[in-house]
């Protein structure tokens, strides 16, 4: 643990349903305080979420936390960035963001996950649908063509006879 991390009382081990509120914390000191508690409990629990009351200030921490702590993998649930009536899709990049950061949630394999309150109001997909709906490749893997197809448009890639932007293959 950094010198800068024991300068900070810890937080003490939270119990289901207790919550903390801190203020007057000044600077990065939010990002210190989210680290130094990660780190102590980290056998204990196998993530932390901390919601942020706007979606910057998730942005901030996420990239402020690893210089208190860089062994943590902390991951960011971005907000969609559109409203519910809007007739448009998300950005790409953020759905590959979700999805990365879901994946590894349920995977276990991130220690902070920083979650914006407006994403976090908003109802998720089971997480069965989500482990269903995941494939990977690594080099020298031999792949049945027609299943592979079937699978991309089940996972809603668009089949195109050149590929342009993501979510289409061909």
């Amino acid at each position: 643990m950094s010198d800068a991390l024991k300068l900070a009382p810890p937080i003490p081990a939270p119990r289901a349903g207790q919550r903390f509120t801190f203020s007057g914390l000044v600077g990065s000191a939010d990002a210190a305080l989210i680290a130094q508690s990660a780190l102590r409990y980290r056998s204990e629990f196998s993530v932390m979420v901390v919601f942020c009351a706007q979606a910057q200030e998730a942005q901030r921490l996420l990239e402020e936390i690893p210089a208190f702590a860089p062994q943590l993998k902390t991951r960011l649930l971005p907000d969609w960035e559109i409203l519910p009536y809007d007739h448009f899709s998300p950005h790409q990049d953020l759905v590959s963001e979700r999805l990365a950061t879901l994946y590894e949630l349920l995977n276990g394999s991130c220690d902070i996950v920083l979650v914006p309150v407006t994403t976090a109001l908003q109802k998720l997909g089971p997480p069965g649908f989500l482990s269903g709906h995941t494939f990977f490749f690594r080099q020298g893997d031999k792949l049945n063509e027609a299943a592979l197809k079937l699978q991309l448009q089940q996972a809603g890639y668009d089949p195109v006879s050149a590929v342009m932007r993501p979510g289409e293959y061909s």
